[in-house]
Parts: C-alpha cells; sequence; structure tokens
C-alpha cells in the first residue's frame, strides 16, 4: 500500500500490534529484479511489518543523475507494493531516509550489505534515537545500473537500434 508518511505514522501509533516490530528500509528501487526481492524478503523476515521508503524521482535525480530514472515514482510504488513482503510503501523527496528514521522510529533499518556504517548517511539519525541497523548479505550480484548498461550494449549492437538512431525505416 502506498501511504503518506502522516497516515503510515497515524497507523503505527494507532495499531501498534499490526506493525510492530517495524522494519524500515529505503532505495530508489529502479528496474525490480530479483536482488531486490530476495533482499525485501530476508528484511520482512526481521519483523512484523516491512516499510520501503522509496526515493522520489526528483531524489534518485539527485543521487543516481539525471538519466534515472528509468521507471516514474507511482509505477516503482505500485510495483513494490505489490509484493507480498511489503506492508507500506512511502515516497519521499530527500536522499536520505533520516527523516523517516525520525518520524517513524523503527524497530530496525536495514540496508544491503554493501552498506557499513561508516558510508551509511543515516547513521548519526540511527544512533540518536539507538534503532539498530542490520545488514543483508547480497544473493545476487546485479544492479540497476549493470542491467541498464547491457540493455544499452545490447541496443547498440542491434540493427533495428541502428536503424531508429539514423532516422532510417
Amino acid at each position: 500500500m502506498l501511504v503518506s508518511l502522516c497516515d503510515l505514522q497515524a497507523q503505527v501509533n494507532l495499531f501498534p500490534d499490526q506493525w510492530r516490530p517495524l522494519v524500515l528500509t529505503n532505495g530508489c528501487f529502479d528496474l525490480l529484479h530479483v536482488g531486490h526481492v530476495r533482499y525485501l524478503q530476508s528484511a520482512r523476515q526481521m519483523g512484523r511489518s516491512l516499510v520501503v521508503g522509496l526515493n522520489s524521482d526528483r531524489s534518485v535525480r539527485q543521487l543516481k543523475g539525471n538519466t534515472r530514472p528509468f521507471i516514474p515514482e507511482q509505477e516503482r510504488a505500485e510495483v513494490l507494493s505489490a509484493l507480498a513482503v511489503v506492508s507500506a510503501v512511502v515516497i519521499f523527496s530527500e536522499t536520505t531516509a533520516d527523516r523517516l528514521i525520525s518520524s517513524l522510529r523503527p524497530d530496525v533499518y536495514v540496508k544491503g550489505g554493501d552498506y557499513q556504517p561508516e558510508n551509511l548517511p543515516e547513521w548519526a539519525t540511527l544512533r540518536q534515537y539507538q534503532i539498530p541497523f542490520q545488514t543483508i548479505a547480497i544473493e545476487v550480484s546485479t544492479s540497476t545500473s549493470a542491467i541498464a548498461k547491457r540493455i544499452c550494449e545490447a541496443m547498440a549492437g542491434s540493427e533495428l537500434w541502428a536503424e531508429g538512431q539514423s532516422g532510417a525505416p
């Protein structure tokens, strides 16, 4: 379910037994792939509910450059919301999840195994609120950027792509 941060805070406060322990993660989730799915499945096992903070289109551009995201935020949110392990999706416009952490006070904050406290932008906020930080090992070594690169390379070698680029019919 796609929900505003304000509405989610109210739900968690009114019905803590339905939400806690609450696991929070965040990311761009542009071109959802099996690595994302396995990561989210593992994260959900750490609590009763899993909230995904989804970077807005604007924040994805700030983090990844002007060619991203490939998929608009509303569509990314819809795909994530359709996953059985995801309890709620909140779109946020900042480049870090500090505001989500401060507002929701999750019982655990989860990121992929490529993050450590020293390279985690939200580390100070987690420490401030004494929120545990967990990493999940990367099972499938793939990324949206790697998938995009493979698609571009495949298209560059394609006759149809070459015809489309030259303006030929």
